[in-house]
């Protein structure tokens, strides 16, 4: 197919074709995903919690997040690289959200931004769709809300809260964004956005009617401990691959049956 763009992700939703997404932080991980056909590769500010050691998201910098695309996007050569938005680079003016994502999106090589917020971010997407920076948008759980949420939880539950993303998700596409991530919300309000919306929707623990599904690479391949989230499918269990082979190499280290004549040199 070649390199993804925009354009033919409107035109997979139009043809009802699922949309792929998975993150990445690294330019080995971005190569496999990339040589495996996945239509986004999302450098997520999830970095900080995956791969920091973060409590969660809101720590991360601009910086932490140009560092870690760069390397994705020096992976990557068809997959569409988006780059998260961190905490505090597009909440206080469309100004700095301006300049932030024209230095994230010309100093990591990224296609996109990604930033959280429905109606209250819709002037900012805005601004930032025009001066042609593609947004992608992210409503329901947003995890630079932790706080203000009350912790990780299932949103859309109430009446008020599913008209809310209803208009949330109305007013990004309304704004331009090029689709939105629809995040721990009932499936049944997902199929309702993703039917309303002209633009493609990608559920993360939203039910199969999005029109494209994303996983952070570390909870498909089982690297994320005791972190199980519901949503959360693991494909293979790493974590117990990994744990053996060091075991086995902290053993024949020591029973020095490593390194063999194969290892060395003479």
């Amino acid at each position: 197919m070649g390199k993804i763009t925009i354009l033919d992700l409107q035109r997979m939703k139009d043809e009802r074709k699922k949309i792929t997404m998975l993150t990445a932080y690294d330019c080995p991980t971005a190569k496999i995903l990339d040589s495996c056909g996945v239509d986004i590769i999302l450098v997520g500010d999830s970095v900080g919690n995956v791969i920091l050691g973060e409590d969660n998201t809101l720590p991360v910098s601009v910086e932490d997040m140009i560092h870690h695309t760069k390397a994705v996007t020096r992976g990557s050569k068809d997959s569409l690289v988006v780059i998260d938005m961190p905490f505090m680079s597009y909440q206080i003016s469309t100004e700095d959200a301006k300049r932030n994502a024209g230095r994230m999106i010309k100093e990591s090589g990224a296609e996109a931004v990604k930033l959280e917020g429905g109606t209250n971010m819709e002037d900012t997407i805005k601004a930032i769709t025009d001066i042609d920076i593609p947004v992608m948008a992210h409503i329901g759980l947003t995890p630079q809300s932790v706080h203000r949420m009350g912790g990780y939880r299932v949103q859309g539950k109430e009446d008020k809260q599913r008209e809310k993303l209803m208009e949330d998700a109305l007013a990004v596409e309304r704004a331009g964004a090029f689709s939105v991530v629809l995040e721990v919300i009932p499936s049944k309000l997902a199929r309702e956005i993703t039917e309303k919306l002209k633009i493609p929707t990608i559920g993360i623990g939203a039910g199969v009617d999005c029109d494209g599904q994303v996983l952070v690479i570390n909870d498909l391949l089982g690297l994320s401990g005791e972190f199980r989230p519901k949503f959360v499918k693991k494909y293979v269990h790493m974590e117990e691959l990994v744990s053996k082979a060091v075991k086995e190499y902290i053993s024949e280290v020591r029973a020095e049956t490593f390194p063999g004549e194969e290892h060395s040199f003479q």
